[in-house]
């Protein structure tokens, strides 16, 4: 099986605004004003939807139901035993075009037991252009607190409650299932998630949804917000969570391990990829994945089955599962 370069896959009208900065990084035509995500390599649905996120493949198949017909083939024989057909991923690229509102995602014990989902959602991002982020609470703070700053929707004091930082090109952010987070205005970065659809919203003023009939994920605000951590970060232990990526090799902190893994390759000549499923993202030059010229901003899904190789000038991301 060879590499298969995506198209853009962009949800039409989601509820925040953005998706210039991903029509420039891929060099597109600019998208609509609501468009600011792509989900790349996607075996995922929008939260409600039958088939709108989903990645179509060349051959008119979704590469969902392409999976479920030969799963070894495209995530190798390890990841389904122990696995199955699951490919326990979900990548994006995300233009924050105003800030997101406050939100957390539930862990897995959480979704299982809540929503009979198969996983929460744990995500991290590799930053594209830089901006402002807001991520973890600066101290403890009680879920009665929480319920009132949401039923008042008092967005100045859910901020207050959040470590605001700088990021910049080229660093990661680390947020595990329950950290309520913000992603800034004018920020660009890839996301690896784990495959769900599932945000619990503590804020929802001047954006296109009804946060009082969907913010809660169907279960109420005093069962939802159960899901989110009230336990404070230091500013010391931040590092955790933020921190700037080596030149090369794996990039976001051993906790995401778990979860899903992100290479960076600064490539001058040839490489032989790692065996397994993977998604490529070209960040910067001019390379060929299994004799296919890309460039910037091309997404190449990568199956499991075969050697594979790049080469050319310049830096990729290489996003996988977790190691089986």
């Amino acid at each position: 099986m060879n590499p298969i370069v995506l198209p853009a896959n962009r949800p039409p009208e989601r509820f925040y605004r953005g998706g210039a900065r991903i029509s420039a990084f891929r060099g597109e035509a600019h998208a609509a004003p609501r468009e600011p995500e792509d989900w790349v390599g996607s075996t995922t649905t929008i939260r409600g939807e039958e088939r709108l996120g989903l990645t179509l493949l060349p051959d008119g198949r979704f590469l969902r139901d392409a999976m479920a017909a030969d799963p070894v083939a495209w995530l190798g024989s390890a990841h389904v035993q122990r696995w199955g057909a699951d490919a326990r991923l979900l990548v994006k690229l995300l233009d924050a075009g105003q800030r997101l509102p406050v939100h957390a995602h539930p862990h897995d014990d959480f979704a299982a037991s809540h929503l009979g989902r198969a996983h929460g959602k744990a995500e991290a991002w590799y930053i594209l252009e830089g901006g402002v982020v807001h991520v973890g609470l600066r101290e403890d703070v009680s879920t009665l607190t929480l319920a009132d700053l949401v039923f008042r929707q008092d967005v100045e004091g859910l901020l207050g409650l959040l470590h605001t930082i700088e990021v910049k090109p080229g660093d990661v952010v680390w947020v595990p299932p329950g950290e309520l987070h913000a992603i800034g205005d004018g920020v660009l970065l890839v996301e690896l998630q784990q495959p769900e659809d599932l945000s619990i919203l503590l804020e929802w003023a001047g954006f296109e949804i009804d946060g009082p009939g969907e913010g809660h994920l169907g279960l109420g605000f005093d069962v939802a917000l159960t899901a989110v951590t009230t336990t404070g970060r230091p500013s010391a232990e931040m590092g955790g969570l933020v921190q700037a990526a080596p030149p090369s090799g794996s990039v976001f902190p051993h906790a995401a391990d778990e979860y899903f893994r992100l290479e960076r390759l600064p490539l001058r000549g040839t490489e032989v990829l790692h065996p397994g499923f993977a998604i490529v993202i070209v960040i910067d030059g001019v390379v060929e994945v299994a004799g296919q010229p890309v460039a910037t901003g091309a997404t190449v899904l990568v199956p499991a089955a075969a050697r594979h190789e790049v080469s050319g000038h310049g830096e990729l991301l290489i996003a996988r599962p977790p190691t089986p």
